[in-house]
């Protein structure tokens, strides 16, 4: 079985987890850029995180045969900090990297104007980068929240297929379907998605556009909730070419839109940046 996690923090993980991740069939990941939980107070904070979504976790991921991917963008929760948001003009910079399949995580925290001119400005950058866009759809008034990130997204230069909405549930599965986006469901324990209610949505909407992920962070996740979600949909009935299509073939279409993804995944450097790194690794 082959898996890719195709939303996974792996800067809030360990290195166990990709080794665990490994184990259990994940060959390939993205990581987007996010919230830290300790708000950011400059610009140069992001750009250190960039650099390391670049260059030190393909590192780590490389020594344990994963192929390691980002997306970078100003999260919508610090869109609305004044000290945030120069990152979106220097955000041209960054796209332009090798390792960078799309903008994200982009979309709304609190629904507020500043995250409105967030969202259209990244939907631009992604248009002209010609990159696909990762779009968080908010925690809270989720459906009221989807449909105002829809009309962003109609209003914006980006076609709609390629747009990934993602922690969706079964409340807005239908909309982000009906909207031709891609639907993205993150499997996280207490407060998004499990297996059973993940095969559930498959069974009545299908495979087609589906993307599961874990969205692994420093909160209370599970790096091997794809995995689960794959045992989840044998056990219901579903072949194992259902299982490649949502958990390999549907992630690498999506972000090989981007005309980056490398999916061999290189042999580990010696060193990184003069730091070998190589305990916990082989």
């Amino acid at each position: 079985m082959r898996i890719f996690d195709p939303h996974i923090h792996m800067t809030s993980r360990t290195t166990d987890d990709y080794q665990a991740m490994y184990d259990a069939g994940v060959r390939a990941l993205v990581e987007p850029s996010f919230w830290l939980g300790q708000p950011r107070t400059s610009p140069a904070s992001f750009f250190d995180y960039f650099d390391a979504l670049l260059g030190w976790e393909p590192f780590r991921a490389s020594q344990y045969g994963i192929a390691h991917h980002c997306t970078l963008a100003l999260n919508p929760k610090e869109a609305n900090d004044p000290r945030c948001t120069p990152v979106l003009d220097a955000l041209p910079r960054y796209l332009v990297k090798d390792g960078v399949v799309a903008v994200g995580e982009i979309g709304y925290d609190s629904m507020t104007p500043a995250e409105d001119h967030a969202l259209a400005a990244q939907l631009q950058l992604a248009a002209d980068h010609g990159l696909p866009a990762l779009v968080h759809t908010p925690h809270r008034d989720k459906l009221a929240g989807l449909h105002r990130t829809i009309d962003v997204i109609r209003e914006s230069n980006l076609p709609p297929e390629h747009v990934l909405l993602d922690h969706l549930n079964e409340t807005t599965v239908e909309a982000a379907t009906d909207s031709g986006c891609w639907a993205g469901f993150s499997i996280y324990p207490d407060t998004k998605m499990d297996e059973d209610r993940m095969v559930t949505i498959l069974r009545n909407h299908g495979t087609e556009k589906m993307i599961v992920n874990s969205a692994a962070d420093w909160g209370k996740s599970d790096p091997l909730k794809t995995r689960k979600v794959a045992d989840a949909m044998l056990k219901a009935g579903f072949t194992e070419d259902d299982v490649d299509k949502v958990l390999w073939r549907n992630p690498v279409a999506f972000y090989g839109l981007s005309g980056r993804l490398q999916l061999d995944v290189p042999a580990p450097e010696p060193l990184h940046e003069g730091n070998s790194i190589l305990r916990g690794g082989e």
